[in-house]
C-alpha cells in the first residue's frame, strides 16, 4: 500500500496546511520531491508536521526576482494560487541543523487565504475540490501518446548528453513517468507552473513534450521531427 493511498477523497486532507514556498519547484500526485531543510523556521515546521499529519504544501512564489538569492521567500511575498500537498515519506536527521526529507505528492490545491498565526512559517487555508481526480491513480493514462513522449524524452536526453535507465522508464506507468519528469525537469518557474496547473494527465504530457521540443528546436536538435 502506498503511503498516500490513505487519502481517498478531498475531505481526508486538512483544510489548513503549512506551506514551503520554493521557486522553480513543484510537486505532483504520487511523484517525489527530495528537500534539504536547514532554515530554522522550516526545521520548526518539519518538527510540527512530523508530530502530526506529516503534510506540507509546496507552492511557488508569485514573483521571480532574480536579485533574491534565497531558496524560499522571506516576508509577505505573494504566492501562486495553485500548489500541491505532499506527505513526508522519508526523513533523515543529518545533524542538529539539517534534515533530508522526501515528499510524496498527494493532491493539488487552490489557496484561499493565509492564516494569521504566531508560527515562524506560513500556513494557508486551501481547497482541494477542483482536483478530486488527483486521487485516482492512473486516471487518463490511456489518452497519453506514450510512444511520442518516449521519443521526445530520448531525443532530449541525447541532445543534453544525459544517461537514463531505459529499462526502468519502460516499466514505469505513464502517470508516474510524466509527473516525475515534470518535477525533475530543469525548466523555469512559469513552465513549471504550467505543468502543475495542466488540467489532466494528457494535457500535462502535451505541455511537457512541447517544452522539450521547443528547447530541442532552439538548440538545433531534431526535436520537431518527432511528431
Amino acid at each position: 500500500m502506498s503511503p498516500t493511498d490513505r487519502y481517498r477523497r478531498p475531505a481526508d486532507l486538512p483544510p489548513r496546511i503549512p506551506v514551503f514556498p520554493l521557486r522553480g519547484a513543484i510537486l505532483l500526485p504520487r511523484a517525489t520531491l527530495p528537500l534539504n531543510v536547514f532554515e530554522p523556521r522550516y526545521l520548526e515546521m518539519l518538527d510540527d508536521v512530523m508530530s502530526g499529519d506529516r503534510l506540507i504544501g509546496i507552492v511557488q512564489p508569485a514573483i521571480n526576482d532574480p536579485s533574491d538569492e534565497e531558496e524560499s521567500p522571506r516576508g509577505p511575498v505573494g504566492l501562486r494560487n495553485v500548489g500541491c500537498v505532499g506527505r513526508v515519506t522519508s526523513y533523515q536527521e543529518v545533524d542538529h541543523a539539517r534534515r533530508m526529507i522526501t515528499l510524496t505528492g498527494v493532491m493539488r490545491y487552490d489557496i484561499l487565504d493565509e492564516a494569521v498565526t504566531d508560527l515562524p512559517y506560513r500556513t494557508m487555508s486551501v481547497s482541494y475540490d477542483r482536483y478530486a481526480t488527483d486521487l485516482n491513480e492512473g486516471l487518463g493514462e490511456e489518452q497519453v501518446d506514450r510512444t511520442n513522449l518516449l521519443r521526445v524524452l530520448r531525443s532530449y536526453l541525447d541532445a543534453n548528453k544525459l544517461e537514463a535507465d531505459w529499462a526502468a522508464i519502460q516499466r514505469a506507468s505513464s502517470e508516474f513517468l510524466i509527473n516525475a519528469l515534470c518535477v525533475m525537469c530543469p525548466y523555469g518557474p512559469e513552465e513549471k507552473q504550467a505543468l502543475l496547473e495542466a488540467e489532466d494527465l494528457k494535457c500535462r504530457a502535451d505541455v511537457l513534450v512541447a517544452l522539450a521540443e521547443m528547447e530541442l528546436a532552439s538548440s538545433g536538435s531534431s526535436g520537431t521531427t518527432l511528431q
